[in-house]
């Protein structure tokens, strides 16, 4: 069953994403925290009211600030509601989690209704999953991680807590991403390979070895960027 309410931390351009899939998937969006007071998400909004009556209750709009999010959540976990980040940059999602320590647990995932998730995968609380997207048998995904539009999360791969999988890219079976990494659009990595906390793979790379925490691969076959 949908959540009875779902409210998006940030409201830029990941946000509209995160919105969309929501509310295809049938979640009652409350409405959002963002810094701006005419962000991408009031945009989209508005857009999908003008849509047709099937979105005319799309969220009330922002709610407040981001300092403002663990009152709003505590509040939403009260409800029974449930809440998701919805900002791309991993440095300022890490840092809104450390703020959100003590705040409720996140919502359950936002999966597009055109993603695939075997039924054998595990998704962890706020995780996102965009359309198109694969996630297949025995896969894991941990809370606040992002499988974007199209990308391949093959058999037995583990994606740590805040990774961004992004659009298009593919990691074969068996591959370990750590936490806070993020593997560019449209980036392969053969299977059985370990991507370290904090790494990043070049948009377009082809990793054939294991990247250490922290290192940014670039290239086809990747290597280590230089300063």
């Amino acid at each position: 069953m949908p959540s009875a309410g779902l409210i998006i931390v940030g409201g830029g351009g990941h946000a509209t994403v995160v919105a969309e899939a929501a509310a295809l998937s049938e979640r009652t969006l409350i409405g959002y925290l963002d810094d701006s007071e005419s962000p991408a998400l009031d945009i989209w909004a508005a857009a999908m009211r003008s849509a047709g009556s099937r979105w005319a209750a799309v969220g009330p709009g922002r709610l407040g600030r981001l300092e403002e999010a663990p009152g709003h959540l505590a509040a939403a976990g009260a409800e029974g509601w449930g809440w998701v980040l919805g900002i791309g940059d991993l440095a300022l999602r890490r840092a809104i989690l450390h703020r959100l320590a003590a705040a409720p647990a996140a919502g359950p995932p936002v999966v597009h209704p055109h993603a695939s998730v075997s039924p054998t995968a595990t998704l962890g609380r706020g995780v996102f999953v965009g359309p198109r997207a694969v996630v297949h048998a025995r896969a894991r995904v941990e809370a606040h991680a992002i499988i974007n539009t199209g990308a391949i999360v093959e058999h037995d791969c583990v994606v740590g807590e805040n990774a961004h999988i992004a659009p298009g890219a593919a990691m074969g079976g068996g591959v370990t991403i750590g936490p806070d990494a993020l593997v560019g659009i449209g980036a392969r990595i053969v299977p059985t390979l370990s991507i370290g906390r904090g790494a990043v793979v070049g948009a377009g790379a082809v990793v054939v070895r294991d990247v250490a925490p922290g290192e940014v691969v670039v290239g086809v076959p990747a290597r280590t960027q230089s300063n």
